[in-house]
């Protein structure tokens, strides 16, 4: 049965070198749905030379070689990372489809999955972080009022994963992250997103240069929005709030805690108990912490706790 997947493959790789676009097309949605549907296909496809063909159809104009290139590229993601990555060129593909007008919107969304799922792996977080245009072009799916929610939601997770790494913080903000989540949590409201942005600030806000940020945009005022129960938040939501205001009072000054405390309602501090009382425990963990520092004590009071 494996000699006929590894014939299979090898002939349809040796057809994306055909002078024939409609044969190249063809080979492509076959590999991609043969990935999809057959685990044990995708090491085969990895290993057989497909890589850096597929990485260049996303250079294509055809929309369709990019919609089906793009999407083998995920599936082999799946279970061959190492060698995805190594493949010469597949940063800047994907940044060139994130970024190509042109390109539809299950590319995109699929080239943001591609990334999510290569930054599973630790080590690349801090490569493809570096990357500039793709942190600014992911940035702008979420600023883009036109992009479909699941493209939306696909750039988040990106984004999360990239945000992972601390040293890539600094350089998401200088590229307008923390105005762009925000704007996305007033404007958008829908449950899976809103959690998945405050994932994300949460992340963000364990950053000095976050400060000046949060509070250009009133974005401690929001969390604080987030954590009161009449505003219908998830618990999911409330517990990244409470990492994010936690995160900024650890990476900022004593400034920025008296400016979380000055915020901060009756109906907040509700929201913090609860999650106190009934969250995971590293979610109980870090809403006790920020609860002694917002209930009575400051920023002298975090140093205490963590020790």
């Amino acid at each position: 049965m494996m000699e006929v997947k590894t014939r299979t493959v090898r002939s349809l790789v040796s057809k994306l070198s055909s002078v024939s676009e409609k044969s190249q097309i063809e080979s492509i949605c076959e590999l991609r749905l043969m990935s999809k549907h057959d685990p044990e296909s995708r090491s085969l496809i990895a290993e057989s030379g497909a890589l850096p063909i597929l990485t260049e159809t996303l250079f294509s104009s055809s929309e369709i070689a990019q919609e089906n290139a793009v999407a083998t590229l995920l599936n082999i993601s799946i279970s061959n990372r190492d060698l995805l990555m190594s493949t010469r060129g597949l940063l800047d593909a994907l940044s060139h489809l994130l970024r190509l007008p042109s390109a539809t919107p299950s590319s995109i969304q699929t080239a943001s999955a591609t990334l999510y799922s290569l930054l599973v792996v630790d080590q690349y977080r801090p490569i493809i972080g570096a990357k500039r245009d793709i942190v600014f072009a992911l940035i702008d799916i979420i600023k883009n009022p036109n992009s479909p929610p699941r493209s939306i939601k696909d750039a988040l997770k990106a984004l999360f994963g990239i945000s992972l790494y601390p040293l890539n913080r600094s350089t998401m903000i200088d590229l307008g992250v923390i105005p762009a989540l925000f704007a996305l949590i007033v404007k958008d409201g829908r449950i899976g997103i809103v959690e998945d942005a405050t994932a994300v600030i949460a992340q963000v806000a364990g950053c000095y240069e976050s400060g000046d940020e949060f509070k250009r945009v009133s974005g401690i005022g929001v969390l604080m929005d987030l954590l009161d129960f009449s505003t219908g938040c998830s618990f999911r939501t409330r517990e990244n709030s409470v990492s994010a205001l936690l995160n900024l009072i650890q990476s900022c000054d004593e400034v920025m805690t008296h400016e979380i405390k000055k915020v901060c309602s009756s109906a907040a501090l509700d929201g913090v108990t609860d999650i106190v009382e009934n969250g995971s425990s590293k979610a109980k963990s870090k809403a006790s912490s920020l609860l002694t520092i917002l209930d009575k004590g400051g920023y002298q009071d975090l140093y205490e706790i963590q020790e």
